[in-house]
């Protein structure tokens, strides 16, 4: 692994928060997201992730209120923005806050993306144009879920970002990737004891998932089974890839994923509310139980 992707690594420490409301455009929240971002930073997160199809403008504003944590996208889907203009908007954050911002990449999915071809073969020909136009590999991560994009994000970035995967695949995509890059996957967390009602929580966030086959396609790969899928999935499908409960059980489903491989673990506060109501007191309560 290079120097910058290192770097990188480093910078992120264990843990970050995953979120689409950061990633607002709407200059009545510039204030809100500003101040939510800072106190992100005192909590110690180390890293924001911007959910959905997000790009470096909406890092900008995040990096400006802040003073030291990372800001990445989570992801920018290759078909959103030409490489050429990831590559200047890169350039850009970077000679004004140097060493802040990790271009995370992906295909997103057919159903969300009508130019959805090819998927391995144009991220392989985005990340050529990326070299070409001056973008560190070990400044840009990959959201990748099969063996082969892993296997790319180990050779032309500087790690993954799985979203939506097990301890499992966190322990397979470790072996493949090898010690030196990032390892980040996303893990949803319901801060909730009731079993039912927890598990409701994280049945109404999953459900849109259950829809993409890049990621049922990865679960079968896994282990479940088409049965898994029904009903806004299966107990066993919820409880691997949720944290949900008490203090002591939520940090022993992080520490699963720890223990699988992870370096860095992007945790999403699932609340049922709105995307764009930003959970800030269930933030500061998982810096609590985190330590």
């Amino acid at each position: 692994m290079n120097d910058v992707a290192a770097t990188v690594k480093q910078k992120v420490g264990r843990y970050g928060i995953w979120s689409i409301g950061l990633r607002s455009e709407d200059p009545d929240r510039r204030g809100e997201l500003a101040e939510a971002a800072a106190e992100l930073e005192e909590l110690g997160y180390g890293a924001l992730w911007l959910g959905g199809n997000s790009t470096a403008r909406n890092a900008a504003p995040l990096i400006g209120a802040t003073s030291r944590i990372v800001v990445g996208t989570s992801i920018q889907s290759i078909w959103q923005q030409e490489a050429r203009d990831s590559a200047a908007a890169y350039a850009d954050l970077e000679s004004t806050h140097p060493g802040r911002f990790v271009l995370g990449l992906g295909v997103s999915h057919a159903k969300l993306a009508e130019q959805y071809r090819r998927p391995y073969s144009s991220l392989v020909a985005y990340l050529d144009a990326l070299d070409t136009a001056g973008v560190p590999a070990g400044r840009r991560v990959l959201a990748a879920l099969g063996p082969k994009t892993l296997e790319l994000a180990r050779d032309r970035a500087a790690g993954a970002i799985p979203y939506l995967v097990t301890a499992e695949h966190t322990a397979r995509a470790r072996e493949t990737l090898g010690e030196g890059p990032l390892l980040a996957p996303e893990l949803k967390v319901v801060l909730e004891t009731d079993p039912s009602r927890a598990r409701t929580l994280a049945r109404g966030a999953l459900a849109m998932y259950l829809a993409l086959p890049n990621y049922t396609n990865n679960f079968l790969r896994h282990g479940f089974t088409e049965a898994d899928f029904t009903d806004g999935g299966s107990d066993r499908l919820i409880d691997a890839v949720f944290a949900w409960g008490d203090e002591d059980r939520i940090r022993d489903r992080i520490k699963t994923f720890q223990q699988a491989g992870a370096d860095h673990i992007a945790l999403q506060v699932v609340t049922g509310g709105p995307s764009d109501v930003l959970p800030r007191e269930e933030w500061r309560r998982l810096a609590g139980l985190l330590g």
